[in-house]
C-alpha cells in the first residue's frame, strides 16, 4: 500500500530519523521541543487554511512529541514534578483543539514552548 505523503513530508522523516538515531539524550529533548513547536504551527496554519487532515495531522505529532517528553522525565524531584504537570497540561490543551479547535490556547502553549526550548539552548560562553 503507497502512503499519500508528499515529498517535503518524507524528507522531514528521513530527517527526524537520522537526527534522532545520532542524538544524545538533551539533544533528544531539544529535537521534542522543536517538533513539538513546529506541528502546532502547522495546526495553526492549517485551521487558518481550513485543511482539516493537515491540523489533525499536526496535532498528533504534537501530542506524541509531547508524550515523548513526558516518558523522558526521569526521578521524583520538583523539577521532575513541575515537567510532568506541564506536559499533562500541554497534552490536555492538545487534545481538547482536537474537536473544538481553540487557536488561541494553541498559540500560547507553542509560545510557552518556544520560551522553554531557548532556555534549555546552550549560549555561547565569551572569552
Amino acid at each position: 500500500m503507497l502512503l499519500q505523503r508528499s515529498p517535503d513530508e518524507a524528507y522531514r522523516r528521513v530527517d527526524f530519523d537520522a537526527r534522532v538515531a545520532s542524538a544524545r539524550p538533551a539533544e533528544l529533548v531539544a529535537l521534542c521541543y522543536e517538533r513539538l513547536i513546529e506541528a502546532l504551527g502547522t495546526a495553526m496554519l492549517a485551521s487558518d487554511r481550513a485543511d482539516r487532515a493537515r491540523k489533525s495531522d499536526a496535532l498528533t505529532r504534537a501530542l506524541a512529541a509531547v508524550m515523548a517528553l513526558r516518558l523522558g522525565v526521569k526521578g521524583q524531584d520538583g523539577v521532575s514534578a513541575a515537567l510532568l504537570q506541564l506536559y499533562e497540561g500541554s497534552a490536555q490543551t492538545i487534545l481538547d483543539s482536537v474537536i473544538d479547535f481553540d487557536a488561541a490556547a494553541i498559540g500560547r502553549l507553542r509560545e510557552d514552548i518556544r520560551e522553554i526550548a531557548a532556555a534549555l539552548t546552550p549560549r555561547p560562553q565569551v572569552a
